[in-house]
């Protein structure tokens, strides 16, 4: 997992403005995922465990997976803006799956490897409630005014 304190708070209001916004839309406040961190170039987050989430194999779901890296990685490339951008799009995301998470809940952390002017390239690691990591992903983003 990485060490937050490594990256610069930002404001608590922004902080508090992008944990309120984007873990109330509504497909994230159904999945019961809710940010714990953002700070600049930063995002983590949780997916709380609960059995509708398994798939058949009794893991949770590769999309939550999918889901949880991607939603951290939005945390994460908003942190730097004060409102969210007109247009924020992903362009690529691209999972490998590690593991499977049979109980507990998703933690899933960002940071952001490179930031130009509307691109955006980020990295992001999902783990079990025990650290064990079980799926890595990186993103590119479109983020313009």
């Amino acid at each position: 997992m990485l060490d937050a304190s490594e990256f610069p708070q930002i404001p608590p209001e922004r902080e508090r403005y992008w944990i309120d916004r984007v873990g109330a839309e509504p497909f994230h406040a159904w999945l019961g995922l809710r940010f714990e961190e953002i700070r600049l170039d930063y995002a983590r987050l949780r997916v709380p465990f609960r059995p509708e989430l398994l798939q058949g194999g009794a893991v949770v779901h590769g999309g939550v997976l999918t889901t949880a890296l991607d939603t951290a990685g939005v945390g994460a490339l908003l942190s730097a803006h004060e409102e969210r951008p007109a247009r924020t799009v992903t362009l690529d995301l691209s999972v490998q799956f590690l593991g499977g998470v049979r109980e507990g809940d998703v933690i899933a952390e960002a940071r952001v490897r490179r930031r130009g002017r509307t691109i955006v390239f980020l990295e992001a690691d999902a783990f079990d409630t025990a650290g064990t990591p079980v799926a890595h992903a990186e993103m590119t983003y479109m983020a313009a005014s």
